[in-house]
């Protein structure tokens, strides 16, 4: 069964208010969702799992398809650096080198996708 999508209006407001000061757990959960929806729109497909513990994760970027036990590549981070990510205020490469992204796997790679539209 398909998760349900999160609305274009609903999605961007609360990436608003996840980057502004005091969001909410709420606001914060439904921000990294919808830009991890946005993310396997922009980059359909099984190959990368990326993941925003505890709020989500998805599957994308086009290539080998992934089944079953723990996929080979994995990226990883907190939902803060997320959102930095995709709005583009943390550049992948800076967020790699501090730690704040736990990528494995020759695939585990976001470059030339991020930021997103929102």
């Amino acid at each position: 069964m398909a998760r349900a999508k999160i609305p274009t209006d609903e999605g961007g407001a609360a990436v608003r208010a996840a980057l502004g000061a005091g969001a909410d757990r709420n606001a914060t959960a439904t921000a990294v969702r919808y830009l991890l929806q946005l993310l396997a729109e922009r980059a359909p497909g099984n190959t990368v799992e990326v993941r925003v513990p505890p709020f989500g994760a998805v599957q994308c970027i086009p290539g080998p398809r992934h089944t079953r036990g723990t996929p080979p590549n994995v990226i990883e981070t907190d939902a803060a650096t997320w959102l930095a990510l995709a709005s583009g205020s943390l550049s992948w490469g800076d967020a790699l080198a501090s730690g704040a992204v736990h990528a494995s796997g020759q695939r585990a790679t976001l470059e030339g996708l991020l930021p997103l539209r929102y």
